[in-house]
């Protein structure tokens, strides 16, 4: 099995700072970042606009919970969001090469 992991960042630097660490631990085998989009959210009952960065972390469902406990480490948010969204299905030669990255592990 494998997930997408959606992780809103604070901007660009840290978007790509927590990639390369998630990268380089083979935590995830591609990681894509949108650089910016506008946030609005409840936080201590305030309504709060911010520009965020999201990335989408492509890995194996059996990583996720190292990968959040990883993120969560490195984040610069009180509680960053970090949410799993499973793939059921997809290109047979991506996920295979998938699997082959991150069984070299």
């Amino acid at each position: 099995m494998y997930s997408i992991i959606y992780i809103t960042t604070s901007g660009i630097l840290e978007s790509k700072e927590i990639a390369k660490k998630l990268l380089e631990e083979k935590l995830a085998v591609c990681i894509n970042i949108i650089p910016t989009i506008e946030s609005i959210y409840l936080w201590k009952d305030t309504i709060e606009e911010d520009s965020e960065s999201i990335i989408f972390v492509k890995t194996k469902t059996e990583l996720v919970e190292k990968l959040i406990k990883r993120v969560e480490s490195l984040h610069s948010y009180e509680i960053p969001c970090i949410l799993e969204i499973n793939i059921n299905k997809g290109s047979k030669n991506y996920l295979k090469w998938m699997e082959n990255v991150l069984e070299e592990k």
